[in-house]
C-alpha cells in the first residue's frame, strides 16, 4: 500500500455530540400538519418527523454507530490536491475481485454497510467474493470539498486513480444515483473502460417508451406513474441544491432537525412503503447515522455541489444516451420499482452494453440498505456472465 494512503477513523469529539443533543432538546417540533389531512402531499409529515425526533433524542446512539463504522478499515489519500476518503475491505478468498461501490445523494459510504460482508465473505465459498472499495464523493463526509465546477467525469478519473493506487489494475463497479454517472464514465471512457470488467447499476435515468403509460404490462404502467409523480412533485430539493447551495448550507449546517427533514425525507418517500424494514428501528438507525455523518462532517452544503456542477434532472434522458456516455463494458441493471426514477429494459439498452437486466419490486432508491441480499445476488450475476465468458465488451471499428 502506498505511503500516500493514511489510515482514518471517525472520531467525533464528545463535546460535539453533547452539543448536538442540547440543540435537539431545545428544538420545537411541529405538533400539527400545516393543512388538515395533508398527509405527505405537502412534504414530510408531522407524525414522521415527530417519531424520528423522539427516537433520536431518546434511543439513538451515535457512539454505537461510530464504533460500527470504525470496524471497517478506512483511509484518506490525496488525488489532484483533494483528500478522498474511502472504506477498503479485502476478502480472504484468493480469487476475489476488486469492486468499486459508489454512492449518491443523500447517501454516503455508510449506504453500503449492509452489503460489504456479504460481498467479501460469502457463506457459500463457491460464490464470487470481492474486495470492496467504497469512496466518499468529493464534498461528502470526509472527502475534501470539490473545487468550483468539478464534474462527475473528473471524479471518475480520481476514483480510477484510487483503484490503481490500491493495486487494482482491473476492477468492477456498482453504483446508483449520482454514483451512476461516475460508474458510467468509468465504463464508457476508453482510458478507464479497458480496466473495468463489468458495471452494475441500481439507478439508471434512461428514456421511457412513449406508450409506456398504456402498456399492457402492469409494471410498465407503475414505472410510468412513479417517474411522472417524482418529476412533477418531488424535485424541489434538487432545484434548491443546483441553484442556491450556499443558502441551503446556511439553513441546514447547524440545524439538525432541519437536516433530518431534508435528508431523511428521501429515506421515507423513495423506498418501498410496504417493506417492514422501513418501519423498524434499524431503518431509523440508518437514517440518523447518515444525518449525523452529514452534520458532524459539515457537508450539508458541499454535498449539494454535485447538483450545481452536473446535468440537471430534466436532461438526464438525453444526456445518458449520448455516444460518449455509452457504457461499452458488460453492463447490468436492476430496475427497482420504488426508485425515484426506475427504468425499463428498452431504455437501459439505449445507454450501454446491457448484458443483464432484472426487475425487483421489493425496494427503491437505497437498494444496498433496503435489499442487500438481492443487490449482492445481482452484482454476482453480472460479473459471473463475464467470468464465464458469456458477456464481452463492445468493440468499434
Amino acid at each position: 500500500m502506498s505511503d500516500s494512503i493514511r489510515p482514518f477513523k471517525v472520531d467525533v469529539p464528545e463535546s460535539e455530540v453533547d452539543r448536538l443533543l442540547r440543540k435537539l432538546k431545545d428544538t420545537r417540533i411541529p405538533t400539527r400538519e400545516i393543512v388538515p389531512g395533508a398527509e405527505s402531499d405537502y412534504g414530510i409529515t408531522t407524525d414522521w418527523i415527530k417519531a424520528m425526533y423522539e427516537y433520536w433524542v431518546e434511543d439513538f446512539s451515535w457512539y454505537k454507530q461510530q464504533d460500527l463504522i470504525n470496524q471497517r478499515p478506512m483511509a484518506l489519500t490525496e488525488i489532484n490536491g483533494q483528500d478522498v476518503h474511502f472504506v477498503h475491505v479485502r476478502s480472504e478468498q484468493p480469487d476475489a475481485m476488486p469492486l468499486l461501490l459508489i454512492h449518491g445523494w443523500p447517501g454516503s459510504f455508510y449506504e453500503f454497510s449492509q452489503v460489504i460482508e456479504l460481498l467479501t465473505n460469502p457463506e457459500d465459498k463457491s460464490k464470487q467474493a470481492f474486495h470492496c472499495i467504497v469512496p466518499s464523493l468529493p464534498g461528502f463526509c470526509f472527502s475534501s470539498r470539490p473545487p468550483r465546477g468539478q464534474t462527475l467525469k473528473e471524479v471518475a478519473g480520481m476514483f480510477h486513480t484510487l483503484m490503481q493506487r490500491l493495486g487494482y489494475d482491473n476492477y468492477c463497479v456498482q453504483a446508483g444515483d449520482w454514483g451512476q454517472w461516475v460508474g458510467r464514465e468509468l465504463g464508457a471512457n476508453p482510458s478507464y473502460a479497458k480496466h473495468v470488467t463489468a458495471v452494475h447499476f441500481n439507478w439508471l435515468p434512461a428514456p421511457l417508451p412513449q406508450d409506456l403509460s398504456s402498456s399492457s404490462n402492469p409494471r410498465d404502467q407503475k414505472v410510468h406513474s412513479r417517474v411522472q409523480a417524482w418529476l412533477n412533485s418531488h424535485l424541489a430539493y434538487a432545484i434548491h441544491m443546483r441553484t442556491r447551495p450556499s443558502s441551503l448550507a446556511l439553513m441546514l449546517t447547524d440545524n439538525p432537525t432541519a437536516l433530518l427533514s431534508f435528508v431523511g425525507e428521501k429515506y421515507d418517500e423513495a423506498v418501498n412503503p410496504h417493506n417492514p424494514l422501513v418501519k423498524s428501528n434499524l431503518w431509523k438507525d440508518h437514517i440518523l447515522t447518515t444525518v449525523c455523518l452529514y452534520y458532524f462532517s459539515n457537508c450539508a452544503g458541499t454535498s449539494s455541489l454535485v447538483y450545481y456542477a452536473n446535468t440537471r434532472h430534466e436532461k438526464f434522458p438525453e444526456e445518458i444516451v449520448k455516444k460518449e456516455n455509452r457504457v461499452t463494458v458488460p453492463m447490468g441493471y436492476t430496475s427497482f420499482l420504488w426508485d425515484t426514477r426506475p427504468s425499463v429494459k428498452w431504455g437501459a439498452e439505449l445507454t450501454g452494453n446491457l448484458v443483464w437486466y432484472k426487475e425487483r419490486d421489493e425496494a427503491g432508491h437505497f437498494a444496498a440498505l433496503e435489499c442487500p441480499e438481492g443487490l449482492v445476488e445481482d452484482i454476482r450475476a453480472v460479473v459471473g456472465m463475464v467470468t464465464r465468458g458469456e458477456a464481452k465488451a463492445e468493440t468499434f471499428d
